[in-house]
């Protein structure tokens, strides 16, 4: 189960041929235009492409965007039964101008305040009924700040979790990044790690890396931290055990960063449900990552390719 901000990402892509005569902007002539699942959603096509059976459980709009969506999602063959459409709000959409093959423009369409006291109570008593009818392995909680993770429905979804063995894996945001107390799996980048646990430091090496997560480790009290370092590769460290590992990237071409974070907690809690070790974890995912980003928009991982690249590390 995913849990979470979804969102339209729609792509208008096409050439740049001359500048603007009202403004010195260009002036993209548009030769394509097309629509992707982006946000938790992009998490759940992930899991779909390897294998397993995402049910999304969101707060959207009732509005034409939201249909869309939904018609992406059913195009995929992923269950849309925990999408509920409120009046509320509007459906989430960025949409990328892309000229000459490179992003000229973004323009965000949404509403980023908390979810009501009745958007809370539909969307925990849906994720209640799934969890009690459906033999759910693991949840992912996808936070981008879009208003769906408010502080009450973590806490309300994790207590769920725990009381059901369930393991929760989150990709966090700033606003309530110290809101996942216990769960399983932490996955912050570099910079929300430090400003999470309020330190300045420029010292990135591996040591201080390792002792910030320390610090934050003992205010959520989670199993595993994994930190993703960009170029640098993730630092994953199994709190259980005490062990951690780095692993470095992978030289890639890279198109577009988009959807990379979604791909690596996909691959993560993949790998955590399947009980993998914390070292096949954060490499799985560190690869899968880098694949991603050699395409553009966001797109899910190819298995395959996926168990081909991790064939030639292994």
């Amino acid at each position: 189960m995913i849990v979470g901000d979804v969102m339209l990402d729609i792509y208008m892509k096409g050439k740049v041929e001359r500048i603007s005569p009202e403004a010195p902007v260009p002036i993209v002539s548009v030769t394509e235009d097309f629509s992707r699942l982006g946000g938790a959603a992009n998490v759940a096509q992930n899991l779909k492409a390897l294998g397993a059976n995402p049910i999304i459980c969101s707060i959207v709009g009732d509005d034409e965007k939201a249909k869309e969506l939904i018609d992406l999602l059913r195009k995929q063959e992923i269950c849309d039964c925990g999408i509920i459409k409120s009046k509320e709000r509007i459906t989430t959409r960025k949409v990328r101008i892309i000229g000459n093959n490179a992003q000229m423009l973004r323009v965000d369409t949404e509403d980023t305040f908390d979810l009501s006291e009745q958007e809370h109570k539909m969307l925990m008593t849906k994720i209640n009924d799934i969890i009690s009818e459906e033999d759910i392995d693991g949840i992912i909680l996808q936070d981008y700040n879009k208003g769906v993770l408010t502080e009450s429905l973590i806490r309300d979804v994790v207590e769920l979790c725990n009381k059901n063995d369930i393991p929760v894996g989150v990709d966090p945001k700033k606003k309530n990044f110290l809101s996942y107390k216990n769960v399983t799996f932490f996955k912050p980048n570099l910079k929300e790690l430090k400003e999470g646990i309020g330190t300045n430091t420029k010292n990135d090496e591996i040591e201080d890396i390792i002792k910030a997560a320390d610090m934050l480790q003992e205010k959520l009290k989670c199993r595993y931290i994994m930190t993703t370092l960009s170029e640098r590769g993730v630092i994953i460290k199994d709190y259980e055990t005490g062990t951690y590992h780095h692993i470095p990237a992978h030289i890639r071409k890279i198109a577009d960063v988009s959807g990379a974070g979604d791909t690596v907690l996909s691959v993560a809690m993949l790998c955590l449900v399947c009980n993998q070790s914390a070292y096949n974890i954060a490499a799985l995912s560190n690869l899968a990552g880098g694949l991603v980003c050699e395409e553009l928009g966001a797109v899910p991982i190819n298995k395959e390719r996926l168990l081909e690249e991790s064939k030639k590390i292994s």
